[in-house]
Formats: C-alpha cells, structure tokens, sequence
C-alpha cells in the first residue's frame, strides 16, 4: 500500500509482517484495505486453477519423486555440466583433470568429496595441488532484512582474500573455483586454473576436477577486469563493460 495512485496488492520477497500490520494499528489504513488486496489475489489464484483438486501436492511424495534416484542422478549431472572452466593453466601445460590418487589440501569445501579419489593433506607444503572454493564477493547485510539481504557493493575480493590464494598460489599449483552468485573480479587471483560454478555441491565438482564428468558450462555474463571498469559502464547496456577479463560465453574443455 502507498499514497493513492501508488498502491500495491503484494510486497514480493518480503515475509515480515510488522511494518504493514503497525500501519493498520495507526489508523493509517483501514483493515478492509488488506482484504481487498487478499481477494485480488485469491482470485487471480483461482483463475489459474491452483485451487483445483488435481492441484495439490502430496507431500509425503515428493520427497520420494524428487529424492528418487533417477532425479538426483540427473541433478549431479546438471550440476557437473554448469561448471565454467575460464582457465587451465598455460596452454601447453593444462592442470586438469587431475590424476587420481594425488595429494590435495582444500579449503571452503567437504574434504570427504575427495574420499577416494585423492589424499587430503593438512598444508599447501604437502599437497601436489591446492583446491580453493569462494563465493562471489556481496556485501549482503541479512540483518537488514529483506532489503540488507540483497548483493550489493564491490566485485572485488578482500585484498585479505586475495593474499591468501596468492600465497598458497606460490606454495602448489592451485585451482580457484567461485560461486558467481555475482560476477566477481578474478583478475588478482593468481591461480594456476580458475572456473565459475553456481551452486555446484562439491562431489559433483571434484568429479570435473579428476575427469569422472567434462566441464560443459559457460559465461552467462561478462566477468569485468576491475571494479573502474564497471563504474564506467553503463547500467542499461549490456556487455558495455571495457576490455573484460572472460567475456559472455567463455567456457573451456577438457579435449580443446
């Protein structure tokens, strides 16, 4: 709801309740306004059928049809395509796949997704490669509510961050995997290879990593080279970014 002429059925995304009902406790909008809006939107519901008898879900079984084994078979497939691979280290000296049976020290992620496939060790020293999951930098603030909650700020990594992969970077060969939730800027990132993931669950990433499934995905959008770049661009034009790091579409294989 809002001044007349600004007036809306349905806050989407938002589950708190208080503003709206302490509005309504000041007098400031009548309780009839909140049913008029329910019955806008019940009756669009029934419009769509949703209400129907042969609607409704049965919920003791869609855990077992969507927990069946043909459809998680099908998701860690999916999962295993999506992964981006943006670099291989140098062309005539390619890292992955990995060789089974290897020494590797991993971080931000479930070490037992390497259970065997390869020996986890406890350092960089002792590893033969290093692998590294992040996520996309957001300056997020959940305690903000729904609005805090949502990505905002620089693409950039915390220069902590960034020191911290270059050192283990320095120790091993290193495979920087990142959860593009946004698209970060890699370019400080001195890894050995670097891939893009959006969701991926580990096992299904260390299946790319040593060969067991082909990384398939690519770029859904530009990754910028730096944060002056994306100020300088424009906001209602795609691809306007200069000179990016990994364009629209950029995705390596395992057999090129």
């Amino acid at each position: 709801m809002g001044a007349p002429g600004a007036e809306v059925d349905q806050f989407g995304g938002e589950n708190g309740t208080d503003v709206l009902l302490g509005v309504v406790k000041a007098g400031r909008i009548p309780e009839s306004r909140l049913d008029e809006s329910v019955r806008r939107l019940l009756r669009e519901k029934f419009r769509l059928g949703l209400f129907d008898g042969g609607r409704f879900v049965e919920e003791s079984a869609a855990a077992i049809v969507i927990g069946s084994p043909e459809n998680v078979e099908a998701g860690r497939r999916a999962q295993q395509s999506s992964v981006t691979l943006l670099k291989n280290g140098k062309p005539s000296d390619e890292l992955l796949p990995l060789r089974p049976g290897i020494k590797v020290y991993a971080e931000g992620m479930d070490v037992a997704a390497f259970d065997g496939v390869a020996a986890v060790v406890e350092s960089p020293e002792e590893a033969d490669v290093a692998v590294l999951r992040l996520t996309a930098p957001s300056g997020a603030d959940p305690a903000r509510g729904f609005l805090g909650s949502m990505h905002m700020g620089s693409l950039e990594f915390d220069a902590e961050v960034v020191a911290h992969v270059n050192a283990i970077a320095e120790l091993v060969p290193t495979v920087v995997d990142v959860f593009l939730e946004r698209p970060a800027i890699l370019t400080p990132l001195k890894a050995l290879v670097l891939a893009g993931s959006y969701g991926t669950d580990d096992a299904p990433f260390v299946d790319v990593l040593f060969g067991a499934a082909k990384p398939l995905g690519k770029l859904p959008f530009d990754l910028p080279r730096s944060m002056a770049a994306v100020e300088g661009s424009r906001e209602d034009v795609p691809f306007d970014t200069v000179d990016p790091l990994f364009t629209f579409g950029h995705g390596l294989r395992y057999d090129e």
